[in-house]
Parts: structure tokens; C-alpha cells; sequence
């Protein structure tokens, strides 16, 4: 089957009663089994939409094979996101971003790191309130949070 959208589990991390979580992710399959995510995850880190894995045999585990220079931009919110998303969405998708998730307290983008950090950062830093936080989905190792993990460098070289 070639370039068929499946959708695949991925691991999320552990919950709150110590199990584990999986994120079902939509993604097409290449020949080579290599699967391309169709939108950045709400959950798992280190990926973005249009990220090209490998599936671990056997598990929820993955291998990154490709980047696709998209950042990964998750959006929590305390209260009802319905108004946030009316006010980010627009200009966001003005830079070429994309809205891949929306539920009543989150919203995930996937925009191109060209867009570049400040300008995007600008963006969100705009809606912050004690009640919406957001945070880079792929941008800081995944063991950590903290450090970056530098992927975008050879994107943004100049030629």
C-alpha cells in the first residue's frame, strides 16, 4: 500500500496514575514503511507535522528519519479556547501556519521554522494570560524540556 493515510499509536509519555499514554496520529505510509505525520502530535515531543518516522517493530517507540522544518506550537488553556483560537488562528495562517488540533483546552500549530522564532514567538507571547500558556512542541529535547535541540540550524543556513 503506498502513500495510504493510516493511523498509528505513538508513546506520549506516563499519566498521572503511572501508565503509560499513546497519541493516535494520523500519518501516510511510504513504500518503505516510513510514515509521515499529516499533523503535529497534541502529545508526543520532538515531532511535527510533516516529519518523516520509523516505527520501532513491536512497540509505540519511533526513529526520526526526516525533518520537515515545521515547529510544533501547543496551546493550553484554562478556560474555553474558542475566542483564542479566533484571535491566533488568522495570524498564524497569514505566516503559513496551520491549526492541526483543536479541543476545548488546547490548540497545536504547525508553522515552518522560516517563519522565524521572534516573529512567531511575538505571535504567542501576545495571548498569554494567567489563564493560556503555550510551549514548543519539538524544539527542546524531549528528556529534558530544556535543551534545544538545534535541528533548525541547517534549515535556516544561509546558502
Amino acid at each position: 500500500m503506498t502513500n495510504a493515510l493510516q493511523v498509528i499509536e505513538l508513546f506520549a509519555g506516563i499519566g498521572a496514575d503511572g501508565q503509560p499514554v499513546a497519541e493516535r496520529l494520523q500519518v501516510i505510509i511510504h513504500e518503505d514503511n516510513s510514515c509521515q505525520l499529516v499533523k503535529s502530535p497534541a502529545f508526543v515531543k520532538g515531532i511535527a507535522s510533516g516529519d518523516v518516522i520509523k516505527l520501532e517493530s513491536g512497540t509505540q517507540e519511533f526513529t526520526l528519519l526526516k525533518r520537515s522544518g515545521n515547529l510544533s506550537i501547543r496551546v493550553f488553556c484554562r478556560d474555553d479556547s474558542s475566542e483564542l483560537v479566533d484571535e491566533l488562528t488568522p495570524t498564524l495562517e497569514k505566516l503559513g501556519g496551520e491549526l492541526d488540533i483543536e479541543t476545548p483546552r488546547m490548540l497545536v500549530y504547525s508553522i515552518h521554522v522560516s517563519c522565524g522564532f521572534q516573529q512567531i514567538e511575538n505571535i504567542l507571547n501576545s495571548v498569554i494570560s494567567d489563564d493560556v500558556a503555550w510551549v514548543y512542541g519539538n524544539v527542546y529535547d524531549p528528556k529534558d524540556g530544556v535543551t534545544p535541540l538545534n535541528w533548525w540550524q541547517d534549515i535556516l543556513k544561509p546558502e
